[in-house]
């Protein structure tokens, strides 16, 4: 990705000597990129200040000084009357956020009060997030009763993709060394935020994963593979979903709602809040906690076993 800046401009040691909104997300971004952040990353930060210079270039404003907290506020009225949805607007306002503390920061001005502290962020509403269910994991494995390296890798990926909880992200970068096919141990090591960590997998996802390897016959490094004999795509992955799904008869999951299931499976299994957080690769229990609120009948079936009144009287 490249930016404004990174095209047209060079450092002068006097950074400074503008106040151009354009000029100093381009300084920010490039910020961004000389602390290594991910990508991904720089390129979430690139988008949601994209679209707050336009905003800023039709309301004709063109310096960071006049940025006002009614400007944001108005702002964010923009996105939603664009039917922008709270998690989106949400995502522009922390892109916001970020830049304004960093500017702050990097000009320590003290004649400019960072309008962002008066700006409340939108509120996001913690609707629950369905996983896909056990029975059509089941149904999609059961689909393909034909036998060959392709099937085995379409076994083994749901199993994986549900005993682990591995992003899709994640799920991709992996290659053959990052799994210890004894322990069932696997490395994330490109997990979210540059943050390695490691999950497992049980018995089962474990043999099912090594009949797929021993069925290999190439040295593509890559764990999985797609028919080509090349590293497996995103849209690979989503293919083979909804060709199982198709063949199924179920309704088509996303990779992501894998990782809902094994959030919910985990917790339903007793698996506490804090560890499964750390399993997950997250940094907050917010998320996870959008994943197991569903699980309603879980809670009701809890509270009555766990009555004080009827456990004591």
């Amino acid at each position: 990705m490249q930016t404004h800046f990174q095209q047209s401009r060079t450092f002068t040691g006097d950074i400074f000597h503008t106040d151009d909104i354009q000029e100093w997300i381009d300084m920010f971004l490039y910020a961004c990129r000389s602390r290594n952040l991910a990508l991904g990353t720089v390129e979430f930060y690139a988008k949601k200040l994209r679209a707050f210079i336009v905003f800023c270039s039709a309301m004709a404003i063109s310096d960071v000084s006049q940025i006002a907290p009614e400007t944001i506020r108005r702002f964010l009225i923009v996105l939603e009357e664009r039917n922008h949805n709270p998690g989106g607007r949400h995502g522009h306002y922390r892109a916001l956020k970020t830049f304004l503390r960093w500017y702050e920061n990097e000009t320590e001005r003290v004649d400019w009060r960072n309008p962002i502290g008066k700006v409340e962020p939108p509120i996001v509403p913690l609707a629950p997030l369905d996983p896909v269910s056990v029975e059509t994991i089941k149904a999609m494995i059961q689909s393909d009763g034909q036998n060959g390296l392709t099937n085995a890798r379409d076994k083994a990926a749901l199993l994986f993709l549900l005993d682990t909880g591995a992003r899709l992200a994640e799920f991709l970068a992996l290659n053959k060394e990052d799994v210890n096919l004894i322990t069932g141990t696997v490395q994330i090591r490109s997990g979210k935020g540059r943050k390695p960590r490691n999950v497992y997998m049980g018995e089962k996802a474990r043999q099912t994963l090594k009949r797929y390897l021993r069925e290999r016959r190439d040295y593509n490094p890559a764990l999985w593979n797609g028919k080509s004999g090349e590293r497996l795509t995103e849209s690979g992955l989503r293919m083979m979903l909804r060709r199982r799904s198709a063949r199924a008869g179920v309704c088509v999951p996303s990779p992501h709602d894998f990782r809902r299931a094994f959030a919910l499976e985990r917790w339903r299994a007793g698996v506490d809040i804090l560890t499964l957080s750390k399993l997950m690769g997250h940094t907050s229990l917010q998320v996870l906690n959008r994943y197991i609120k569903q699980a309603g009948e879980d809670l009701q079936q809890a509270a009555r076993q766990s009555s004080p009144v009827d456990l004591n009287f």
